[in-house]
């Protein structure tokens, strides 16, 4: 093992022991055991963990065939603080800033031990350094969203020049989903669909189109379009490609997709992060302090939040 800071043997963590509603199975646990960290892996001290749907659904137990075994401490998305390195770790040195997801996939058999908690561990391979310009709860919203709407959009073969419409514009995904496709992929139009209040949001993202679904139906919309990007689960029956991240909401010529979290995604968007071509999106609640986890899920259930939620500071 390379250099260390001074670790405590225990750290406070959100846990739950049984699957069920947060309110009801998630308890906060202060004599947590730290990580054990392997020899590809970084202990990182949490300084922000963001919360994603799936964090919902695996707590509901939704894919408790494939998950890893009760207790878990929930949590995808990181930043951090490097504390401790493993030995074959070469990215990464003690005190370097890095964020990312955790779980390479996300419902096969997912980390036991995630994001909320003072301490965590995980793989070199899923993260990346901190880009400068951005705080922690800045980074910790984006890993999960940010590399499923690029690897969403690669897999269609979205090119310059080509058109997308983006179903759920104002969510985690798709606020990233119309920033990447216009800014980094040069889509020629980016159409997106939100409610009332959110329709502004679109246009400032760089949408050229910004469809209200509370008062028209986007299959009733004149153009037609490269891709459609799904990120609600919509039954879509379009000309060109569609891609979606909700399970069950595949109709061909669709298709499904889950992301594979690396933290080559994000070394490859540093660069429009940095810039500011690519900014990311918190809802305003957020961030909610470590105490109040239970209430940020909550709010995640309502499926009402504008961008992400984040949970900042961590004691």
């Amino acid at each position: 093992m390379a250099a260390e800071a001074n670790l405590p043997s225990v750290n406070k963590a959100w846990v739950y022991a049984e699957y069920g509603k947060p309110a009801d199975v998630l308890k906060l646990d202060p004599n947590m055991p730290l990580s054990q960290v392997e020899e590809d892996q970084v202990l990182i001290k949490v300084a922000a963990a963001a919360l994603n749907p799936i964090d919902h659904l695996r707590l509901l137990g939704y894919f408790k065939d494939t998950d890893s075994a009760l207790p878990t401490v929930p949590g995808y998305d990181v930043a951090g603080v490097v504390v401790k390195v493993g030995s074959q770790v070469t990215k990464f040195k003690v005190g370097d800033e890095v964020y990312g997801d955790l779980n390479e996939k996300a419902v096969q058999n997912p980390k036991k031990f995630g994001s909320l908690a003072e301490y965590t561990a995980g793989e070199e391979r899923v993260l990346a350094l901190k880009p400068k310009n951005l705080s922690f709860v800045e980074a910790a919203s984006l890993p999960a969203a940010i590399e499923t709407a690029y690897e969403g959009l690669e897999r269609t073969e979205f090119s310059a020049g080509k058109s997308i419409l983006v179903l759920g514009g104002a969510g985690g995904v798709g606020t990233h989903v119309i920033q990447l496709a216009k800014n980094v992929f040069g889509a020629s139009k980016v159409a997106a669909t939100a409610s009332t209040r959110k329709l502004e949001l679109l246009r400032s993202l760089g949408a050229d189109l910004a469809v209200n679904y509370t008062k028209e139906k986007f299959e009733e919309l004149p153009e037609k379009f490269d891709v459609v990007y799904d990120t609600v689960g919509e039954v879509v029956k379009e000309g060109g490609k569609v891609v979606t991240i909700v399970s069950g909401a595949v109709a061909p010529p669709a298709f499904f997709f889950g992301l594979t979290s690396t933290g080559t995604i994000l070394e490859k968007l540093k660069p429009y992060l940095e810039s500011g071509k690519v900014k990311p999106v918190l809802d305003p609640t957020s961030p909610y302090p470590f105490s109040k986890t239970v209430e940020a899920f909550a709010y995640i259930e309502t499926s009402r939040a504008t961008g992400k939620v984040v949970v900042h500071p961590i004691p």
